[in-house]
């Protein structure tokens, strides 16, 4: 399965924007956030050929800025797309997507978008002392179940734990996204690497949010399979 990355907070080519935040396409027809900057998002989407007419669902992880600052320009380039949202995600994103005709879909429980792609449901977590809750793709491929995640706020090994209860059969293959792990210590990133290996991920593309310690510590522990990973990226999972 094909996923091209759309914004993150670093780019290696002088025609892909950087900005804080996350996006991406995974296929041809299912965004995942938006970033932080519409004029951004669409400045790379037109450089890496992407055709927005192609887009039917937006997918996203949850309700920051960092996430949802694309989506109102994506929705005045395309009518009718379903955007799938979590059920506590705030009335002004809810009052956002009503306002240029979407199809709001509140999605507590993992289920299906479109063919081999999957929302986890809303998956609780904190955020600076309050509730947030948040969202992550599932996609099933010939290689195995891949992970992305916005931001990963209820922490990515519960997520990855969670995946792998409700799909005990299936190999997990990569995990790849925000994982937020700036603000931890070397040891507590050392810690997850284990917890993710003895989960089974085989690869790992820490971006965004996770932070440039832990993203060389995910180096030094995945070796051969890190996933360095910025906009402008296309690659096959």
């Amino acid at each position: 399965m094909n996923i091209k990355i759309l914004y993150d907070n670093n780019s290696e080519k002088k025609s892909i924007s950087s900005g804080w935040g996350f996006s991406c396409l995974v296929g041809e027809r299912v965004l995942f956030d938006t970033g932080e900057d519409g004029n951004s998002l669409l400045g790379n989407i037109k450089a890496m050929k992407i055709d927005i007419a192609n887009i039917t669902d937006i997918v996203i992880s949850h309700d920051h800025w960092d996430h949802t600052g694309g989506l109102e320009s994506v929705l005045q380039k395309k009518k009718g797309i379903i955007v799938h949202g979590c059920g506590g995600f705030s009335q002004r994103f809810k009052d956002l997507v009503n306002k240029h005709g979407a199809e709001l879909v509140e999605t507590e429980l993992f289920s299906d978008i479109t063919s081999n792609i999957f929302t986890t449901g809303s998956i609780k977590g904190t955020y600076k002392g309050g509730k947030i809750e948040e969202q992550s793709l599932v996609l099933k491929t010939t290689n195995g179940i891949t992970i992305v995640t916005g931001c990963a706020h209820p922490g990515i090994v519960k997520i990855v734990e969670h995946i792998k209860k409700l799909l005990i059969q299936e190999k997990l293959y990569c995990v790849l996204g925000g994982f937020h792990l700036k603000d931890m210590s070397d040891d507590e990133v050392v810690d997850v690497c284990d917890r993710l290996m003895e989960l089974g991920v085989q690869k790992a593309g820490p971006m965004h949010c996770s932070g440039e310690v832990a993203a060389g510590i995910f180096k030094e522990k995945f070796g051969e399979n890190y996933m360095a990973i910025t906009a402008g990226k296309v690659f096959e999972v």
